[in-house]
């Protein structure tokens, strides 16, 4: 997911620096108890038909919640949601590595000779820059079955891009401008976590072909540079759990929200359950539905 550039820089200068460091705790739902050995890793339909995860339990996980669960509890809920359907419009968004995660040191070792082709020097960046909120979140355009990234600050991606900027296209959400960058198409497809049902997939391989990509730096996230593919699945209306991976290895965890969507659509989704699905939901949930 192109929090790339954020998680690039912060990863190899300083690693988990996206951690959450707060006193954040879990969310309060029901986990099932889980070992560290993948024998001992709870399987998903039973964990689904025995904790289901009901309208008034998703109504309590926020994304700063998720930020104080081990990955083990962030991985559970993320087997008992449905893709929901595929956002519109622009999202905030936050990456994250759990609690107890070494999310950014192995992010390193994967960017690793990612980088081919681009001169860039990560070592001159500053530590106070690492800090930013470079990627501010994503903007959907549903109806094309395309995505972009919303970057608030190029200065630490100049040695990325070269060349002019004037004609990078900007949007304005809220009052704050950001630049768009990092084209993906997306499509609903197997989860990569849990293949019981799909996910919407955000996939930055191939798409030199979309309006306004831009080699540099658009080609970093790409089938010749770091190979991200993102997939996400709905909390609640307006409230997106994602998870990146590079080079097919999972490498963080995100959120994606829109305050709109939430206000206008959760009180009924409180109430009844119902949400439009627009990928498939597998035979467990359709199974559970007809009940």
């Amino acid at each position: 997911m192109i929090p790339i550039y954020k998680l690039a820089l912060c990863s190899v200068i300083l690693s988990g620096i996206l951690g959450g460091c707060g006193n954040e705790q879990a969310p309060d739902v029901p986990f099932a108890a889980s070992g560290e050995s993948y024998a001992s890793k709870v399987d998903f339909s039973k964990l689904e038909r025995d904790l289901p995860l009901a309208p008034l339990d998703l109504m309590k996980i926020t994304p700063e919640s998720l930020e104080g669960a081990t990955q083990e509890q962030v991985d559970q809920i993320y087997a008992r949601l449905t893709a929901g359907p595929i956002p519109d419009g622009p999202y905030d968004g936050q990456a994250f590595f759990p609690k107890g995660s070494s999310g950014g040191a192995r992010a390193a070792e994967i960017v690793g000779g990612g980088l081919k082709g681009f001169a860039v020097n990560i070592a001159k960046v500053k530590l106070e820059h690492i800090a930013e909120a470079i990627w501010k979140g994503k903007v959907f355009y549903r109806d094309q079955s395309v995505l972009r990234n919303r970057i608030n600050d190029l200065s630490i991606l100049k040695p990325f891009i070269g060349g002019e900027t004037e004609s990078l296209q900007k949007i304005d959400v809220d009052g704050k401008e950001a630049w768009m960058l990092f084209p993906a198409k997306l499509y609903c497809g197997q989860s990569l976590l849990d293949g019981r049902r799909e996910s919407v997939i955000i996939d930055y391989a191939f798409t030199d072909d979309l309006p306004g990509y831009r080699e540099k730096p658009d080609a970093l996230a790409g089938r010749e540079g770091l190979v991200i593919r993102d997939e996400i699945r709905m909390v609640r209306p307006g409230f997106y759990l994602g998870r990146a991976y590079m080079k097919k290895v999972f490498v963080l965890n995100f959120t994606l929200y829109n305050k709109e969507v939430a206000e206008k659509e959760s009180a009924n989704f409180q109430a009844s359950g119902e949400v439009q699905e627009d990928c498939w939901v597998g035979p467990q949930r359709m199974l559970a539905k007809g009940k």
